[in-house]
């Protein structure tokens, strides 16, 4: 449900976690940048890293860190394969999890890969006034979670909420406000 208040766009980064993947091959991070371009967001940055804690903590760190990144959007490294730790990169910047995006991701994605999706650990949280949503590898995650959720998540007109109305204040206790909210709407 959406109502007249004016679309207010985010900068949104991309990182796609992989060991074999290059740009030109990177379907997924592809796929996320451009509905986001699409839905009138802002692509902020796009990066793919290996999958290494370091790399990948070091990289969502750094948008994190940037004022100019509203959400910083993850996909790959989120299985049980030994090489996938992107949740172990990237909780620990958590100030804040957002336990019900992994129950509302896996419920769209039960519905159309049924019990498969156990084999995925996505998931969100606040970090540094910042949104950061890690989804699985493949096009199909990456559509579900941004048709599903992140779409209208992301989108201030969307009611009864959304993350737009409330990213002013993720930040109360820095007493800094990231993004700037048209009066009446929040």
């Amino acid at each position: 449900m959406t109502d007249e208040t004016p679309f207010v766009p985010l900068s949104i980064a991309v990182l796609t976690i992989s060991d074999t993947r290059t740009l030109a091959e990177d379907r997924s991070g592809t796929t996320l940048a451009e509905r986001i371009e699409k839905a009138g967001h802002r692509l902020a940055d796009r990066a793919i890293v290996p999958d290494d804690v370091e790399a990948i903590r070091a990289s969502v760190a750094g948008w994190i860190a940037d004022e100019a990144v509203d959400v910083v959007i993850t996909t790959g490294g989120t299985g049980f394969t030994g090489r996938d730790v992107t949740p172990e990169a990237v909780e620990p910047l958590f100030e804040k999890r957002m336990e019900g995006f992994s129950t509302v991701f896996h419920m769209v994605s039960f519905a159309k890969i049924g019990t498969s999706t156990l084999q995925s650990r996505a998931t969100a949280g606040v970090a540094n006034s910042t949104y950061v949503f890690c989804l699985p590898g493949s096009p199909g995650a990456c559509r579900d979670g941004w048709d599903e959720i992140l779409v209208h998540q992301l989108d201030i007109r969307h009611k009864p909420c959304n993350f737009v109305e409330i990213l002013p204040r993720l930040d109360e206790h820095l007493k800094r406000g990231k993004l700037r909210v048209p009066t009446g709407t929040a």
